[in-house]
Parts: C-alpha cells; sequence; structure tokens
C-alpha cells in the first residue's frame, strides 16, 4: 500500500492509551529518554496536550535556558522510531522565547518506523535554529527528553492502526438512533474487510472502552471478541449508548468523548485503536448527551 493511502485509512484512528494530557498525566513508563550531547542554550521537551490527541501530533516545549531573549526560527527532533524529522517552523518570522519560561509547539509526527527493531532506549536528538539578540542565527544541538514515553506510545499506536487498516477500515456510521425517551442511543461502528490476498493477519477486537462521553448500556453490553479477517463480510456492530456524565461542562470542554476506543490484537501487536467520529456525527452526540442529560418533567 503506498505510503500516501496508508496515511489516509490511519487518519480516522485516533489510537492511544490514557495520554499524558499537557505534562498534567502519565503514561506509566517515565523513563526519559538519552539528552542530546553538546546541547545549546535551548532544551526540548516532548509533551502531548489534549488538542493534539487523536491528531497524530506532539508538542516540543522549548525551554530558554539563558538570561535574555532568544527567537527560534526551527525546530528538529530525530528519532529511530519515525522514518523522518519530528519538525516545526513558525508561519512567519520567529518565535521569542523568554528567558526561563517554557513555550510549547505542536509538531506533526511522519510516519512510525514500524520494522525497526531492538530492544535498546530509542535515540533522540534536537536541533534549534535560533537568535541571540544582535547576533546571526545559528543551528545547534539541543537536549531533549521524553519523560512521559509520548513517543514510544505514539510510535506504537501508529504502527497498531497501519496494522488494522491491512486488514480492514473502521468507521463510525454518521447516523444517530436516538430512543423514543430520549435516554439512549446507538451508534454503528462499520467494519469493512480488505480483500484477501497480501500478509495481512486476523483482527479481534476484544472490546470498546467507554469514553469521557458515552458509556454503554446495561441491558445491551457492546460486543466483545470480534474476529475480522480479510475477505469477510462487511460487519454493522451496534453500539447502545448512553452519557457517561452529565456535569455541565460535559459537552462544552469535550475533547476526546467522541474517539471511540478499541482493544484489538493484531497478529503480535495489541493495543487501543480509537475511531473517531466525523463532523456530523459528532455535532448528534453532542446534541444527544444535552438532551439526555436534561432534566424531566
Amino acid at each position: 500500500m503506498a505510503d500516501q493511502t496508508w496515511r489516509s485509512l490511519v487518519v480516522g484512528m485516533a489510537i492511544g492509551v490514557a495520554l499524558p494530557l499537557a505534562a498534567a498525566c502519565d503514561s506509566g513508563d517515565s523513563s526519559q529518554q538519552p539528552s542530546t550531547t553538546g546541547s545549546g542554550p535551548i532544551t526540548v521537551e516532548v509533551n502531548q496536550s489534549r488538542d493534539q490527541y487523536g491528531k497524530q501530533a506532539i508538542l516540543l516545549q522549548l525551554t530558554n535556558t539563558t538570561d535574555a531573549p532568544l527567537t527560534v526560527t526551527g525546530a528538529r527532533l530525530r528519532s529511530t522510531l519515525f522514518d523522518d524529522d519530528i519538525s516545526w517552523e513558525p508561519s512567519e518570522g520567529g518565535l521569542e522565547l523568554p528567558p526561563r519560561q517554557p513555550k510549547s509547539l505542536p509538531a506533526a509526527l511522519p510516519a512510525a518506523a514500524c520494522e525497526a527493531s531492538g530492544d535498546s532506549p530509542p535515540e533522540l536528538n534536537a536541533r534549534i535554529t535560533y537568535a541571540a539578540p544582535d547576533k546571526d542565527p545559528v543551528e545547534e544541538n539541543a537536549a531533549a527528553t521524553d519523560p512521559y514515553g509520548v513517543l514510544t506510545r505514539n510510535a506504537g499506536e501508529l504502527c497498531l492502526a497501519a496494522a488494522a487498516a491491512a486488514v480492514a477500515t473502521m468507521d463510525l456510521d454518521p447516523a444517530l438512533e436516538v430512543a423514543a425517551d430520549g435516554r439512549t442511543a446507538v451508534v454503528r461502528l462499520v467494519v469493512t474487510p480488505a480483500t484477501p490476498g497480501g500478509t495481512a493477519k486476523r483482527l479481534t477486537i476484544e472490546s470498546i472502552d467507554g469514553t469521557t462521553l458515552l458509556a454503554e448500556t446495561p441491558a445491551d453490553p457492546w460486543p466483545r471478541n470480534v474476529t475480522i479477517a480479510p475477505g469477510d463480510a462487511t460487519r454493522d456492530l451496534a453500539l447502545h449508548i448512553r452519557p457517561a456524565r452529565c456535569d455541565p461542562h460535559a459537552v462544552a470542554e469535550d475533547k476526546v468523548g467522541t474517539l471511540l476506543p478499541l482493544r484489538i490484537t493484531v497478529g503480535e501487536r495489541q493495543g487501543l485503536v480509537k475511531i473517531a467520529a466525523s463532523n456530523e456525527l459528532r455535532g448528534r452526540i453532542y446534541d444527544f448527551v444535552t438532551a439526555a442529560c436534561a432534566p424531566t418533567g
């Protein structure tokens, strides 16, 4: 499958275990990655916020360790977990980095190096292009760390998504079937297996997790241990849902409530694949949760 096709298949799959959200959350792997030697006056820390969740993007948190402002015009992070550099460039001009004050820059992730092997910690190298006051721009190494294991997790998620996409595409139907009483609804997960051939393995949807907005209805539990293979017929899995929470901020502050987490196994890979609702379905889910949570009488 061409790289462009692979990327388009994976875009709808926002994959993950519980993310660290802007330095407040921990993935469970808190070991720091090796720092770049010969570092300059700017340090780099990898993180990921809710805004990057589901977008195959991370944050490069830059900190100016000097006592004078620096103007940054480029940042590149190289990890053996990815095929290309993770890079940031300003849309115009440069970014002023005040002394001792960190700033977070969003950067898209390239394709993961899924064929990479070895148990040694992944290498991490950063290069920053910056200028000190009244000085010409220079490019230097920067100390780089990934204290929450963001890159390791995201690379694994992207590789799992690629393996899943080789077996089947999984999408949420844009329609939402709301019950007559308005308290429950049905979301449909449509699984379209690939054509037979190649080396694609079987895919098993072991279970489906709830989200910050949606939970299964006790009377209609969600499907478990659904196995799909290339050449199978299309599957339409009905998921009966109810609001997972009804506090006033549930919809207003939602970032990930419409990303459906599937616990899957493909060959030797196992983890979460999150299927994103379309804009149309997202709006319908928000309307449903708002109405279902409204007081009666």
